[in-house]
């Protein structure tokens, strides 16, 4: 693995920090009147999600990771087990629930990004896009004179998850997701 200097500092570079792969989301290059420079980083873990505010000296070497993004088809579930096709080599693999962000919102067939530890060909995790579509199976029904304004209520999904959304969606329409969050953002008409 390389070592990069604070210099080499730029957003979305992954670093190793206690053994735990960060991802660099915001830095400030700091020269204070007094004394050295340094820079403030804000991190988030590449697995874990957590953030870490790290000052670095100015100069200091870290060491680099290199990490890849591949498209991957979700095919089918077995137990804990989401088994993915590449999209452009057909190679099958199973990943472990625990390394699949935002599980509830998947359905069969929908695209993932894999996201790989280049050198060490390691399974980091795997994401759905920021906005899914999926159709309403089961919700009660509207009412006539319910509006966008009004409350909301339990709707389930095609892929199992329940989420809240207005009173006028009924069952089988298809609604947007944030998968990030599991919000509900709009009705789509097809």
């Amino acid at each position: 693995m390389a070592k990069v200097s604070t210099s080499d500092f730029r957003n979305g570079l992954t670093i190793i920090i206690n053994g735990e792969i960060y991802s660099i989301t915001d830095f400030l290059h700091v020269k204070p009147g007094k004394g050295g420079a340094f820079v403030r980083t804000k991190l988030k873990g590449v697995v874990s999600g957590k953030v870490l505010d790290k000052t670095f000296r100015a100069g200091e070497s870290v060491e680099a990771v290199r990490v890849e993004r591949h498209p991957y088809q979700y095919l089918y579930r077995d137990g804990d087990l989401f088994h993915l096709m590449h999209k452009e080599t057909f190679e099958q693999i199973p990943i472990p629930q625990e390394k699949l962000n935002q599980a509830a919102f998947m359905k069969e067939n929908q695209d993932i990004t894999v996201v790989i530890n280049a050198g060490t060909e390691e399974i980091l995790y795997a994401e759905l896009p920021d906005q899914v579509i999926l159709k309403v199976v089961q919700t009660d029904p509207g009412v006539k004179g319910d509006t966008a304004q009004g409350g909301s209520k339990p709707a389930e999904l095609e892929s199992g998850a329940t989420i809240q959304v207005p009173l006028f969606i009924n069952e089988g329409d298809l609604v947007k997701i944030n998968s990030k969050e599991g919000t509900y953002l709009e009705r789509v008409k097809l």
